[in-house]
């Protein structure tokens, strides 16, 4: 292949290609129909109502994307000519406004699709306030015309949107499982620090970068289940074509439970075998592995075929043979560490071997549960009882629609008494700004202001620069897909990138110039309302319900303890019920690093203490990692005939019962029963006729009971309680 060609091959293989030239051909389209008729004028309309259409865009099928399509084209009808009718009476209108943006709001608790909608509906909403302030004294005829011609080019781009989703169906699974992988490679390179054998290391700094990246995971998996459902159906059985999809989403979700698990305190092996080569080895295979997943992920980007590579295997090959140079020492003192190192060893050895297998598409499922789970509302009572569930205070959706409504209300309020032309853009920020969260709104309102500045800039100079209409148009659509590109995790980008589209097509109505300073300010008041809604009306302070989320840890993690014995009990099984116990695990601990991440930006007096918080999920990645360790080795074990272990087993499910409930109630986490340290030393003086899953059970159950004491403290710490002077019985 040429180098203009390969180049061509990865421009289109990005994850925002597809994306960026179906709105760049929407807008293209446009353009050129206006230019050739000689008429600019609708031009502004038109792209507006792109947006707003692209904007209400999430991933589907064919059959599902035109039903998004249709019913965001009714919301848009129906906002607009709520919006025109009312627009002169100013007390009916803000109450409208309101109520609509609350209900809109609401609609998030439908799913990804419903939010989206709601978000472009109540936008279009303003873009026809915007129109009617610009026809302001020239009747409802030409505000009705903008509106009909937004209205036009939002069914241009739905239609566009769904012959693209019908001629390229499973081009979004494709990038969505390249990007798994890459973030799963991004995983196991971090993980592999952890294996650095350094003394007094910053151990912590690490744990924390992991779960991190353990968050960028865990959505990743989302993302590609939900591409999945949304081709193959809540069924999960797989085609010819589907079946490669299926099966690398499930090899991704064995990969994560293998690099999450965790044998045994890293401390201890460092200090064990310093003086050994074996912690490197274990270092370097596991970055060698996140390479190759990352390798994985490129290749199914750009559909190449994927080598494991010779030096991949060479590394595997080298860590056996320090571990056999190990056990050939006979150390009585390493043999419970050197059972953890081989189990480790283990995991990347089925890693190494799923690699090596990736690009076998005929690989059967059969005897492979392809079932998954789609949590999504699928009909008129489903999607009544998930309302009804959001129309409460306690819900985060409910807090934000009356959030949104009063600052909506009082920007309205604003531009009434200050600012009454050209005002439109007070309401325009505040739905952008404000978000469910305070944090997040923070981070937003920053980031939308430096946005506005840079593009303000940008674009006073473009027009000094390029008067000409030709250039300014051509500038204008290399904005708008620029904006288009980087709405997601470019804001700032991004908010200047619309800035410039926006004031690049007023200027063919003759205001460019005019609008600079307006649009400065509008921004600035918008963000200063939205700031203030969320600081002041019903805020969602992450320190009042990190209780709960911290609860809902312990529970997952009860319950996906009690799913994991039972398949030792059984036999290993990838079944539904497995996975979601799994998904929900590691579903809770992301929902508890972003509430840390979101208490950072909050004000010192709502955070609560963010230290014994952090520390929190310090420990409960850890118990994430045991966790995992007996789901990754899962198989029929005689050891669970064993009363120890079942008693064991027995109580951790009691204590961690007891200190979720204690956790979501805000209450004193209950001591302990029975001497834990003494039950876990009980534990690892195994039989001398042990065999490995055995020793794997008995030993991940004694790391957990010693990790007790240390979560219950950082959990009465956290949530403010006094640790409790009960003794603990000493076991019989």
């Amino acid at each position: 292949m040429r180098p203009t060609e390969r180049l061509l091959n990865r421009l289109w293989a990005h994850e925002k290609a597809s994306y960026g030239l179906r709105v760049s051909i929407a807008l293209s389209t446009l353009m050129a129909v206006c230019w050739y008729r000689g008429d600019l004028q609708p031009l502004p309309s038109l792209f507006l109502g792109t947006i707003a259409s692209a904007v209400a865009e999430t991933d589907d099928n064919g059959w599902g994307r035109s039903k998004s399509v249709l019913l965001s084209l009714l919301c848009f009808v129906a906002a607009a000519a709520a919006v025109i009718h009312l627009f002169d009476w100013p007390l009916p209108f803000v109450a409208a406004l309101a109520l609509a943006a609350f209900a809109l709001t609401l609609l998030g608790a439908l799913g990804e699709r419903y939010a989206s909608i709601g978000q472009a509906t109540v936008t279009l909403a303003i873009y026809t306030m915007i129109a009617m302030d610009q026809h302001r004294g020239a009747g409802t005829d030409a505000a009705w015309r903008d509106v009909v011609q937004m209205l036009a080019g939002a069914a241009w781009y739905g239609a566009l949107s769904i012959l693209w989703t019908v001629m390229f169906a499973n081009r979004p699974v494709r990038e969505r499982l390249a990007r798994l992988f890459a973030e799963l490679g991004r995983y196991l390179q971090l993980k592999a620090d952890l294996f650095e054998p350094v003394r007094h290391g910053d151990l912590e700094a690490r744990r924390l970068a992991l779960a991190e990246q353990n968050v960028r995971v865990v959505e990743a998996l989302n993302a590609a289940k939900t591409a999945i459902l949304s081709r193959f159906g809540r069924s999960g059985r797989p085609g010819v074509q589907s079946g490669l999809y299926f099966r690398l989403y499930y090899m991704a979700q064995d990969f994560h439970e293998r690099a999450s698990s965790s044998h045994y305190p890293y401390e201890a092996l460092t200090e064990a075998f310093f003086h050994s080569d074996v912690l490197y080895r274990c270092r370097r295979l596991l970055s060698l592995q996140g390479g190759a997943c990352m390798a994985l992920g490129q290749a199914i980007r750009l559909r190449q075929p994927f080598d494991y590579g010779e030096r991949n295997r060479q590394a595997g090959q080298d860590l056996e043979h320090s571990l056999q140079y190990l056990r050939d020492q006979h150390n009585p003192h390493w043999q419970r560490l050197l059972g953890s190192l081989q189990l480790l060893a283990t995991n990347l050895s089925s890693i190494a071997r799923q690699l090596s297998e990736a690009s076998l598409t005929d690989t059967p499922l059969e005897g492979i549960d392809t079932r998954l789970r789609d949590s999504s509302p699928h009909t008129l009572r489903e999607m009544a009882t998930r309302l009804r569930q959001a129309l409460t205070p306690g819900s985060v959706l409910f807090r934000h629609g009356v959030r949104i409504a009063l600052a909506l209300i009082a920007g309205y309020a604003v531009l009434k008494l200050v600012h009454p032309s050209n005002g439109y853009w007070i309401l325009l920020t505040i739905v952008f700004v404000c978000r469910p969260h305070f944090g997040a709104t923070r981070l937003r309102l920053v980031q939308r202001i430096g946005g506005t500045l840079f593009g303000l800039g940008a674009t006073w100079a473009l027009m000094q620069l390029f008067p000409g209409t030709t250039v300014q148009l051509l500038l204008a659509l290399a904005a708008a897909l620029l904006f288009f590109v980087t709405r997601t995790d470019r804001y700032v980008i991004a908010t200047a990138a619309i800035t410039t589209m926006a004031l690049l097509c007023f200027n063919l109505l003759g205001d460019g110039f005019v609008l600079i300073w307006p649009r400065l300010l509008d921004t600035l008041i918008g963000c200063v309302i939205a700031a203030a809604a969320s600081l002041l009306i019903l805020p969602d302070w992450q320190g009042r319900r990190l209780h709960r989320v911290m609860a809902q840890v312990i529970a997952t993690s009860a319950r996906y303890l009690d799913e994991v014995l039972g398949q030792y009990r059984s036999g290993m099984r990838d079944d539904l019920p497995y996975r979601i116990a799994r998904r929900d695990m590691h579903n809770a601990d992301v929902a508890l690093s972003v509430a840390l991440s979101n208490m950072l930006r909050e004000p010192g007096y709502a955070r609560g203490n963010l230290d014994a918080g952090f520390r929190f999920l310090a420990l409960s990645n850890t118990l994430l990692g045991y966790l995992s360790a007996l789901g990754a080795h899962r198989a029929r074990a005689t050891v669970t005939d064993d009363p120890l272990v079942s008693h064991a087993q027995q109580y951790l499910q009691q204590a961690l019962a007891g200190l979720s409930a204690a956790l979501g109630e805000r209450r004193p986490v209950p001591a302990a029963e029975v001497d834990e340290a003494a039950l876990a030393d009980t534990l690892e003086q195994l039989p001398g006729d042990s065999d490995d899953k055995s020793r794997l059970v008995r030993t991940q159950l004694a790391l957990i009971l010693r990790l007790l004491p240390r979560l219950r403290a950082a959990a009465d710490e956290a949530v403010g309680a006094p640790a409790p002077a009960t003794p603990a019985t000493p076991l019989a």
